[in-house]
């Protein structure tokens, strides 16, 4: 490919909604170009690489069996309606309306749809186990899209779906799909870590998501390096510090004037923040709920409303806190009723402690549970934080930012049940198919590749998915015998089933290589009038600082066992 032909111009500066380096980087490098929020073309060199990531991961789901397929992007409402996700996605949801008025759905996700076919395919047991993916663009209406890539409404996945005649058979099909995982980030050159997950709105009994780390992550990984336990924090664990209570006192009211933080009240107390009770209001599916945790912890709202198995959660506003008569700063379990209240277990882990006198000002010393307030349900619903006690070993927990590149998790019968996709087993009786579900934002991966891998200058793509492996770089191309030495080694390289990049545009040194940074293709070679005196060119590779002199006359086969070997140095 020459330069002067490629579609999309480089450009010196970033757009000013440029919010993350990939989203940066893929605009100045003319890869990516926005059509509307949340909405990107693929130029050439983006769309390259983006193949590049779809053809291992193609070969790595049919090496473990998967058969691909593809399904429409329209769907049936009435499927949505049936399954019961259609409130759990709310207005994530892009739906139109045809001419007959009839409402369909732009798949944001596939399981329905699979589900209805296997359900009209599959009879009996002979007829399973069976892994189907497709690689096809989804649709989510996300009210924050951000990062580039990172975050969109219109997106390319793949997602496969397993289908097993029991828990045992699922298993089988999990382990496959984990190892199939890590070798598409393997063959990316792409070191992912594999971490417990939340299983978000579909629920199931398993999960686990493949992580990138990088500074630019929004989520948060929960890891040991004692035992290898990693979770993202959605789900993490920890052992929490108990702190025994001694005998229990007699509850005493203090006087806490314009006190209504955790820290306020210690500090003015002389307590330690375990020993106090926070309380923190929540609206669940329009239903106020009151939570009690130990004052030194945070709720993990993911928890939350995974027990609540609400739609929508989120924290009281001041006018709705109000509405429902809590004091703000100063609320606590004691003599509460018409609210549900929702306790995490480290209010077990202790005693005495202060919580809020449901009036202003004033706080209780001596509270203890259950002698003092009951509560309707009590279970881990903490945030886990680095320094914690590892929930597996006697190790302390690290935490670091990461990008979710990967989800896998075991469904079981949710939807199966729901649809109506059951075989007849052995013995001829009627069950529900048992399913997991498989998905990776190939888009995602690309973009997460750039937040781990670049500099100051540009892109570092890792080989296996650059768009190029060479990029060729003929100094001062109006120089007769620098284009012949060039388009000699092109035609070599190219012959050779090498993908160059040849930048044949009349321009300075400095804005070929500014460029070819830029792009971040892994292995540049410099041809001019100075090496051509010693018959040689100057090949360095992207992230390294000094560059080689090499014959002209084997560079081409020594080119070629470079990128074989994938030797970036």
């Amino acid at each position: 490919m020459r330069f002067s032909k490629l579609l999309g111009k480089t450009l010196k500066e970033a757009p000013s909604d440029a919010d993350c380096v990939s989203h940066r980087l893929l605009v100045r490098a003319g890869m990516i170009q926005q059509v509307a929020t949340g909405v990107y073309s693929y130029l050439p060199l983006g769309w390259r690489a983006l193949k590049k990531i779809e053809d291992i991961i193609r070969s790595e789901m049919d090496s473990a069996g998967g058969q691909e397929l593809m399904m429409p992007s329209l769907q049936p409402i009435e499927l949505w309606e049936k399954s019961g996700r259609l409130a759990s996605f709310d207005k994530t949801l892009f739906t139109v309306i045809d001419r007959k008025e009839h409402k369909l759905a732009l798949g944001p996700t596939h399981e329905e749809v699979i589900t209805d076919l296997v359900r009209r395919s599959v009879q009996s047991y002979r007829d399973l186990p069976q892994l189907l993916y497709q690689i096809q663009n989804k649709f989510r209406d996300e009210p924050r899209s951000r990062g580039g890539l990172l975050r969109v409404r219109e997106f390319i996945m793949k997602d496969l779906y397993s289908f097993d005649v029991d828990e045992d058979g699922l298993d089988v099909s999990y382990q496959k799909m984990i190892h199939a995982y890590k070798n598409v980030y393997a063959r990316c050159g792409l070191p992912a870590v594999m971490v417990e997950a939340d299983s978000g709105a579909i629920g199931g009994k398993a999960s686990h998501e493949f992580m990138l780390i990088a500074e630019s992550g929004e989520d948060q990984i929960v890891y040991c390096e004692k035992c290898g336990y990693a979770a993202n924090s959605e789900k993490a664990t920890s052992v929490k510090m108990s702190s025994p209570a001694g005998t229990l006192l007699a509850i005493e009211e203090v006087s806490t004037p314009k006190m209504t933080t955790i820290e306020e009240v210690a500090g003015f107390l002389d307590v330690k923040a375990e020993q106090t009770l926070k309380s923190v209001f929540y609206v669940a599916d329009g239903e106020i709920v009151f939570v009690v945790i130990r004052g030194d912890l945070d709720v993990n709202e993911i928890k939350l409303k995974n027990l609540l198995k609400c739609n929508d959660l989120h924290m009281a506003t001041e006018a709705e806190t109000k509405e429902a008569g809590l004091v703000a700063g100063y609320a606590s379990a004691i003599s509460l009723t018409g609210h549900k209240i929702i306790a995490d277990d480290s209010i077990k882990l202790g005693g005495n402690f202060v919580a809020g006198a449901n009036k202003p000002d004033a706080h209780l010393k001596n509270v203890n549970y259950p002698r003092d307030f009951k509560v309707d349900t009590m279970a881990d619903i903490a945030l886990a934080r680095a320094g914690d006690q590892c929930p597996k070993c006697d190790g302390r927990l690290q935490s670091q930012q990461g990008i979710e590149v990967g989800h896998i998790f075991k469904l079981g019968t949710f939807l199966s049940d729901r649809l109506g996709a059951y075989y007849l087993d052995k013995d001829g009786a009627s069950k529900p198919i048992i399913m997991g579900c498989y998905g990776i934002g190939v888009g995602r991966l690309l973009a997460a590749a750039i937040e781990q891998s670049h500099d100051d200058k540009g892109i570092i793509w890792p080989l296996p998915i650059a768009p190029f492996q060479v990029c060729l770089c003929p100094l001062k191309v109006e120089d007769a015998p620098v284009m012949q030495a060039a388009e000699k080694l092109y035609a070599e390289l190219t012959s050779a089933g090498i993908e160059v990049l040849l930048d044949d545009r009349p321009e300075s040194p400095g804005v070929k290589f500014n460029d070819a940074d830029l792009i971040g293709i892994p292995l540049r070679i410099v041809i001019s009038a100075r090496t051509l005196q010693n018959n040689a060119a100057e090949v360095k590779w992207r992230r390294d600082k000094q560059a080689k002199i090499l014959p002209l006359k084997s560079l081409a086969d020594t080119v070629r066992k470079l990128v074989k070997s994938g030797d970036n140095g």
